[in-house]
């Protein structure tokens, strides 16, 4: 069905936008999976239909380039179906799937799989991240080649640090011959030393073990010095310590192809929110001290941090509600993270677009996406779209996730802005107004 989204503050500053920056009130005409027309006083299609949507933020649907979707293997925790759920309510329309599956996303079987469920389920854009090594293990490194042609879109050990600095020279070199960014979980083991929390005056307090913010920043000096060395690309993940920033902006001013990620409850929450041994705020890397979190401001106001990326974590009761020491880490955060970040708008951290590019081509050129016309809102580019009222507050309760799992950090938050309407390829994911259906 023809559909033209009529009046609504579209905002797009894509750089590769062959009209320019998008910013105003206007009309978007959806044909064929595609956007067909972008204009003002569109006419309402022949058989089709024009639905006023003024009053509202449209933008292209959210990219995230760090989610767990735990299928294969784990899927009491969360499938590609569920997630994909709860990635449309957020507004999401592409996420880039972890490896740690059981069995791992290593070889090309697994990522046709994942590659398989996502086209079969249709919500939204699953896209695989292979692992670096095999296993996950650190010891040898995975088949690429087989893996890229499978599907992949970067290679990462996420949960697990490559510590090998010879095999981390090693991913950085294979994965440029296939233009495959590495991803880093920055962690050096040797200081980090079983930490269950961030060290510091407050697992002082609880007498829980602490790491200490340079065993990230420590890893990604390391990293730095090879992806230099070796001309890879390389991508921190949800960075989180104020020495990390600073040693991945002096890396972009010395023009190294280094980029970095930071997740919502990175910037919303510190180790404060540990205080109560709530294991839902157990997380890895740690939340940190609020000295650590102004760097994770100042960082997405200044650029050096590239994107915000959820590292949606879905984990159940058998692996959350046991003793902080042996709980599982992660946190949801698919479908509260549009507005986590508009906290930040409202507290003039940065600006709405700052915030839309961060969540939309920002992390799609990365990843090389925007080759493909993610990411952005282009004529003949694919109707990926996501509707904002920002003028929605309302309050997060765990027990109306869409996700399988439960373990949201912003239970009892009320956020300050909601999605309200997601379309992936033209067709409708999320619709929660009924406007489509």
């Amino acid at each position: 069905m023809e559909i033209v989204l009529s009046g609504a503050r579209c905002l797009d500053s894509a750089p590769w936008r062959d009209a320019g920056e998008l910013d105003g009130a206007f009309d978007i005409r959806i044909k064929d999976g595609r956007i067909a027309e972008i204009g003002k006083g569109l006419k309402e299609p022949s058989g089709g239909r024009k639905i006023d949507v003024s009053g509202h933020l449209l933008t292209a649907g959210l990219v995230d380039l760090h989610v767990h979707f735990r299928e294969p293997g784990h899927e009491y925790k969360e499938d590609i179906e569920s997630g994909s759920k709860s990635a449309a309510a957020g507004g999401f329309t592409t996420v880039c799937a972890m490896p740690n599956t059981k069995p791992v996303n290593d070889c090309r079987a697994v990522t046709e799989l994942m590659v398989r469920r996502s086209k079969d389920v249709g919500l939204c854009r699953v896209l695989p991240v292979g692992a670096i090594s095999k296993g996950l293990l650190g010891e040898s490194l995975a088949e690429y080649g087989e893996m890229k042609e499978a599907g992949i879109v970067a290679v990462s050990d996420d949960g697990r640090p490559v510590m090998d600095a010879g095999l981390m020279r090693r991913a950085l070199e294979y994965a440029r011959t296939f233009g495959l960014p590495v991803i880093q979980h920055a962690e050096d083991l040797s200081l980090a030393q079983d930490g269950v929390m961030n060290e510091g005056a407050v697992s002082t307090r609880l007498g829980l073990r602490g790491q200490p913010p340079a065993a990230e920043s420590v890893m990604v000096a390391r990293d730095v010095d090879l992806c230099e060395w070796t001309g890879g690309q390389y991508h921190v993940a949800h960075i989180s310590a104020a020495r990390s920033v600073e040693l991945v902006r002096q890396a972009k001013k010395r023009g190294l192809p280094v980029t970095c990620e930071v997740t919502p409850h990175h910037v919303a929450l510190t180790d404060d929110s540990v205080s109560g041994y709530d294991t839902v705020f157990k997380v890895s890397p740690p939340l940190r001290e609020n000295s650590d979190r102004q760097a994770m401001l100042d960082g997405l106001a200044d650029g050096t941090i590239d994107c915000i990326a959820t590292d949606h974590a879905p984990h159940s009761g058998v692996e959350k509600d046991i003793e902080f020491d042996c709980a599982a880490c992660g946190m949801l955060g698919l479908e509260t993270a549009f507005g986590i970040g508009y906290g930040l708008v409202q507290e003039s951290v940065i600006d709405l677009k700052k915030l839309v590019s961060l969540l939309t081509w920002k992390p799609a050129q990365i990843f090389a996406l925007d080759k493909q016309g993610i990411g952005s809102l282009q004529v003949g580019g694919p109707a990926d779209i996501a509707l904002f009222n920002l003028e929605k507050s309302w309050t997060v309760d765990r027990e109306h996730t869409i996700s399988k799992s439960k373990n949201t950090p912003f239970h009892g938050h009320t956020l300050h802005s909601k999605p309200v309407l997601t379309l992936f390829g033209g067709k409708v994911s999320h619709d929660p107004q009924g406007w489509l259906s």
